[in-house]
């Protein structure tokens, strides 16, 4: 119980912006970029997980950053994890997916209008990224391949994300596509990339409502 309380006060004081908190420096000490897990079953089966898109909007909103918290510049590595604070604690792999699977705050998401009209949400790629570093702090991300179409006028990403937990650990891999020579900030590569790093986060549960919501 005592780390929970340590756990919500070091929250709540990196939502009201502040810096160098005792409750930070107890809660994260000093985190091991590569540990090695005693034991690691190969597989993990993800539907042993109850989803919880049930939870409320204000226990949701008690669980994430809000919108402003977050840095509004890009990266050239879409997804680099360094130096943002995260929960600091290591869990089996059931619980960190069980938080991942909690339905994430409507203030976190995005909208954008396709070339066919349609409007679609989606989580931008720096919300995911502080979502992993708090739930998941010990998760990495790979790209595994890139290529061009044969006109040259679309690049495909391929990315890996994985978790550990005290038990198992566990990956998923996706692909994002995006056409050269599309207006708008960053390369093809870079909007591919973060693409292919949503969804592969989707596959363990993250932001996996706004795929299907509109059909409930």
């Amino acid at each position: 119980m005592a780390g929970g309380r340590l756990q919500t006060t070091a929250i709540n004081s990196l939502l009201k912006g502040g810096r160098g908190s005792d409750c930070f420096s107890k809660l994260l000490g000093s985190r091991q970029q590569q540990r090695s897990i005693a034991a690691k079953p190969k597989t993990f089966d993800t539907a042993a997980v109850a989803h919880t898109d049930s939870s409320s909007s204000a226990d949701a909103d008690a669980a994430y950053p809000k919108q402003s918290d977050f840095p509004h510049h890009h990266h050239h590595d879409a997804v680099d994890s360094g130096g943002v604070p995260t929960s600091g604690i290591s869990r089996p792999l059931s619980e960190i997916l069980k938080e991942l699977n909690k339905k994430v705050p409507d203030s976190l998401i995005s909208a954008r209008t396709e070339p066919n009209g349609f409007s679609v949400k989606y989580i931008p790629w720096h919300i995911v990224n502080r979502i992993l570093n708090l739930h998941a702090p010990e998760w990495s991300g790979e790209v595994r391949s890139i290529t061009y179409s044969a006109d040259g006028k679309s690049v495909s990403v391929i990315y890996r994300v994985t978790l550990y937990g005290t038990d198992a650990e566990i990956y998923r891999e996706s692909t994002g596509t995006a056409s050269v020579g599309e207006p708008g900030y960053g390369d093809a590569v870079q909007k591919a990339e973060a693409m292919a790093f949503r969804r592969a986060c989707a596959r363990f549960g993250l932001g996996l409502h706004l795929y299907h919501e509109d059909t409930l």
